[in-house]
């Protein structure tokens, strides 16, 4: 067996049109992923609603994560995280345009 590693800072496109979403380790029912944002948001009235659990971290950057029913985004910078169980309605409602947003995300089978 082949231990894998990384950094989670190595190689962090700056600027990227698009979200960058990269897997670290999968497995059924389980998926932990560096997710790279450049300004982006989620686009106006759209929703996710995953049938998972997803944990989310800022890494480095900022963010403001809307989940249904809140009054204001929930202002993430490093270091914060959130819980988002399984078909809780959420976005992205910013991500830092100065700077990349690092995140480290875990996505599981509900409980």
């Amino acid at each position: 067996m082949d231990p894998k590693h990384g950094n989670l800072f190595a190689d962090v496109p700056v600027g990227a049109p698009d979200e960058i979403f990269q897997p670290l380790l999968e497995r059924k029912g389980l998926k932990i992923e560096r997710i790279i944002s450049n300004g982006q948001a989620s686009p106006p009235g759209f929703w996710y609603d995953s049938p998972q659990d997803e944990w989310v971290m800022v890494v480095s950057g900022s963010a403001g994560i809307e989940c249904e029913g809140d009054t204001a985004p929930r202002v993430m910078r490093p270091g914060d995280w959130l819980h988002v169980p399984a078909h809780c309605r959420h976005r992205v409602a910013w991500t830092d345009g100065g700077e990349p947003t690092v995140w480290l995300a875990v996505h599981c089978d509900a409980a």
